[in-house]
């Protein structure tokens, strides 16, 4: 009934988001190109990308059995933006989907680095000291490529991107980002009873046939692919990968595994309802913004409960 209740909301958000009753007062041709040029691309991008972060967000939970393990905390989106970096602007690519797999690759060599430091079991402060030790090493990185690169105009140009954007996304920039994530996402979300057993102690996870290092290796590999594709695409958007798997927990009271598919749908709300704010403030603000706002309170609590030993 809550997953019901959940998708009901979310498709009502998008068709508002879709098809906002500024649109539907315009020429029918107008709005037939605005629809499928400008809306369509935008709303299934949030939508996607929504998702896919708070998927991999709680996977990435269940392997770190760690309610502050996400995407941007563990050092990805940063890595995949280095990635997607090099790509445009050293490498010269154009192609969505040459890009998305530079972004994948930075995403993945985050989470190695990530997991060569604080090993996959890591107690809080190991992960944040580590997850916050890769991002500034990748941020820096991001900025060095940025400033050494051939065009004078490239952080001028990354700018918007980077803070995370979904204005002027085409239909092939948007499948070029979302097909590999929903593949990859898809590969994730049947590993959802081997995390669950896998919460339960790598030794159970053993005895059953399941080796936590190869389900280790794969959650990371399948995330990376998913969130390097949509970063590339539309930068790096913090906190809906921790957020939302929260509030899946609460759904299915701690079960890793059964939260993955309500935090994918929490997320692509959580992005709609942000990427909706900022469509609604007069000025351009990057979503990235608005995500950090309301995340960075939350990140704060899970912090102080994590420190005090109390059950998330």
């Amino acid at each position: 009934m809550k997953l019901f209740l959940l998708i009901i909301v979310l498709l009502l958000a998008a068709v508002h988001s879709l098809t906002p009753t500024s649109i539907l007062a315009l020429d029918p041709q107008l709005r037939t190109l605005l629809l499928v040029e400008l809306r369509l691309p935008r709303t299934l991008l949030v939508v996607g990308y929504g998702a896919t972060l708070g998927l991999t967000g709680s996977a990435l939970q269940a392997l770190f059995a760690n309610p502050l393990a996400s995407p941007d905390v563990t050092g990805s989106s940063s890595g995949a933006a280095l990635g997607a970096v090099v790509g445009a602007y050293w490498l010269g690519l154009n192609d969505p989907l040459a890009l998305a797999a530079c972004g994948a690759a930075g995403a993945l060599a985050a989470l190695a680095a990530l997991l060569t430091i604080a090993g996959q079991r890591a107690q809080t402060t190991t992960l944040l000291l580590g997850g916050i030790g890769v991002s500034l090493a990748c941020g820096a990185a991001t900025s060095l490529v940025l400033a050494l690169a051939p065009s004078p105009f490239a952080f001028y140009d990354a700018f918007e991107w980077l803070m995370g954007s979904f204005t002027d996304r085409s239909l092939g920039q948007a499948a070029a980002a979302l097909v590999p994530a929903a593949i990859a996402s898809a590969f994730l979300a049947q590993r959802a009873r081997v995390l669950d057993l896998l919460a339960l102690g790598e030794d159970v996870a053993a005895s059953l046939g399941h080796s936590p290092q190869r389900i280790g290796r794969s959650v990371v590999g399948l995330s990376a692919i998913a969130v390097g594709a949509c970063v590339s695409v539309c930068g790096a958007v913090g906190f809906i990968g921790l957020i939302a798997p929260y509030f899946a927990r609460l759904l299915t009271r701690g079960h890793p595994g059964r939260a993955m598919l309500p935090a994918a749908l929490i997320g692509a709300l959580l992005l709609l309802l942000a990427d909706l704010a900022t469509r609604a403030i007069d000025r351009p603000i990057p979503i990235g913004v608005i995500t950090a706002l309301v995340g960075t309170p939350l990140f704060l609590w899970l912090i102080t409960h994590q420190r005090r030993g109390l059950s998330l």
